[in-house]
């Protein structure tokens, strides 16, 4: 059962669950676009089992501050404030989509933060075509103001991101959707290639691999993981079926 938290990182309210014995190595969960921290409640459960997992809701997100000011710098800024807070000195990190480009933003930025990454279904930071995104009906559980203001930096990013790959030192692993995801797995697999022994691994179940197919991702991230405590070399490349 996950506690529900809350921590002030330089006057932005964020909130957080946390799940996990107290004692485990920390484990940080960061969410796509227009998500917060239940995102990940298909696949928390059994993260806990090896981690103490914290998983977010980023600014303008859940029951995260609205602020009305919002960039992909702006949350690795609040992600690094939330790990100064709880006194995480070095942690273990895996972001889906947009919460994915945070999380590498972090690791090239203060490599010394983190120790293993995953990225699910996330590409390089390359230029793109932009599109003009339909706000849905209804209320919504994040603040829309985000999505025009975050889509504007992954349509045209930073170059220094791109070359910031290169800085990172933490095992990377990019879990790719295959075909049935709207990203193209050129981006994923450039990403793998740019980050210093990142590899890929292909879980065909499309974007959201973590909730179409939970059990799969857990099992990739733990093998992965377990190669890497153990010293054993991993291929480039796998497909998991």
């Amino acid at each position: 059962m996950a506690d529900h938290r809350t921590v002030d990182v330089r006057g932005i309210r964020l909130a957080y669950q946390v799940s996990g014995p107290p004692d485990a190595p920390p484990l940080v969960l960061l969410h796509a676009m227009g998500e917060n921290a239940r995102d990940w409640d298909p696949v928390a459960p059994a993260f806990a089992a090896d981690w103490r997992v914290h998983a977010l809701d980023l600014r303008g997100h859940g029951r995260s501050d609205w602020p009305g000011n919002y960039s992909l710098t702006l949350m690795r800024d609040d992600v690094l404030g939330f790990l100064d807070a709880l006194a995480l000195e070095r942690v273990d990190l895996i972001g889906h989509s947009m919460g994915g480009a945070v999380a590498y933003l972090l690791a090239q930025e203060h490599p010394r933060r983190v120790g293993r990454l995953v990225l699910e279904d996330v590409p390089a930071p390359l230029p793109r075509v932009a599109s003009a995104p339909a706000r849905p009906d209804g209320e919504l559980t994040f603040d829309w103001e985000l999505v025009t203001a975050v889509r504007r930096e992954i349509d045209t990013p930073d170059p220094e991101w791109l070359r910031g790959l290169g800085a990172i030192t933490a095992p990377t692993l990019a879990l790719a959707g295959g075909p049935e995801s709207h990203v193209p797995q050129a981006g994923i697999a450039e990403l793998a290639r740019r980050v210093p022994g990142g590899q890929t691994v292909t879980i065909e179940a499309g974007h959201l691999i973590h909730q179409a197919e939970p059990a799969r991702l857990v099992s990739a991230v733990q093998a992965v993981m377990r190669n890497q405590d153990e010293g054993k070399p991993d291929s480039d490349t796998k497909s998991v079926t």
